[in-house]
């Protein structure tokens, strides 16, 4: 019987490793049966083995994940690799068929979900869209988040009128109203221009600064991401690589399109695979030694 294959997920250009070890059967599918990382107490939120199932479907196969205070950490994969799946896991909105999640006690988060649903046909101002939960009834705490998030001009706005960035905006600022320690983000620049892409990724490495919040970014980008994440995690249904992004404000035609400071915004990431995925999203071995996929801008 020939023995397994034993990889790990490196990302070349950072050297960074993520300690997940992969193990490869003969017939290319992911075996998790070594002993589980333990869980990192100092996390906001420390996730080991997540593996989570619809019907017959897997979603998710022995997930680890840790999200530390202070630190931006993005989520990238293609659709229907689980990334919204693995933050309901995390909010605790739905739960895992195994694994396990620690959360600092009291931990309290705010959430901008990927999609929100308003009829834009109703009038509504966004002092009042602030206002409509009972966490949000302090006016000055709804003026002062308005400013954290470069919106306090917006109040008396029609929420029918608000662009895509000035919609994320105030989504931000209403998560800001819980005064979270972990912002979780899934995929806030949806809708929104590239120059809006780098203002909005500005304003989360702001915050991060400013409040000290860790921060879950899901991004639907798998190349362009927010250069100042400290963690870069590929997920497709189990986590395929992760690194550091490298800044692309260096490539002068960034800096001409959005200026300097815009272009520092932005990050590219390169993935460094040992495997590939089939039709279904099964691992597969691949071939090659690794897979290398890069934008060149």
């Amino acid at each position: 019987m020939r023995s397994p294959k034993f990889t790990r997920a490196v990302h070349q250009s950072s050297g960074f490793v993520d300690g997940h070890l992969h193990e490869h059967g003969e017939d290319g599918a992911h075996d998790h049966s070594g002993p589980p990382l333990p869980h990192r107490s100092d996390a906001l939120v420390s996730a080991r083995g997540l593996t989570f199932r619809k019907g017959s479907r897997n979603i998710l196969d022995h997930v680890d994940i840790d999200i530390m205070p202070g630190e931006i950490v993005t989520l990238i994969g293609p659709n229907g690799a689980g990334k919204t799946s693995l933050v309901r896991l995390l909010l605790a909105i739905e739960q895992p068929n195994s694994g396990l999640i620690q959360r600092q006690p009291g931990l309290v988060v705010g959430y901008v979900p990927q999609r929100f649903d308003l009829d834009r046909a109703i009038p509504m101002t966004v002092e009042r869209f602030l206002m409509l939960s009972s966490e949000m009834r302090d006016a000055d705490a709804r003026a002062q988040a308005l400013v954290d998030v470069g919106a306090p001009q917006l109040g008396d706005r029609q929420f029918s009128e608000l662009s895509g960035g000035e919609l994320q905006r105030i989504l931000i600022a209403r998560a800001l109203l819980r005064n979270p320690r972990l912002l979780v983000l899934d995929e806030p620049v949806r809708g929104v221009d590239f120059a809006g892409e780098a203002e909005l990724y500005m304003l989360i490495s702001k915050l991060r600064t400013d409040r000290g919040m860790g921060v879950l970014l899901v991004s639907h980008d798998l190349h362009v991401v927010m250069a100042q994440s400290d963690k870069v995690i590929c997920l497709n249904r189990h986590v395929c690589c992760s690194g550091v992004p490298d800044s692309v404000a260096q490539h002068p035609e960034y800096a001409r399109l959005f200026g300097p400071q815009a272009a520092r915004a932005l990050g590219l990431y390169t993935h460094v695979h040992d495997h590939r995925h089939g039709l279904s999203g099964e691992a597969e071995t691949s071939k090659q030694p690794t897979t290398r996929d890069k934008l060149n801008p």
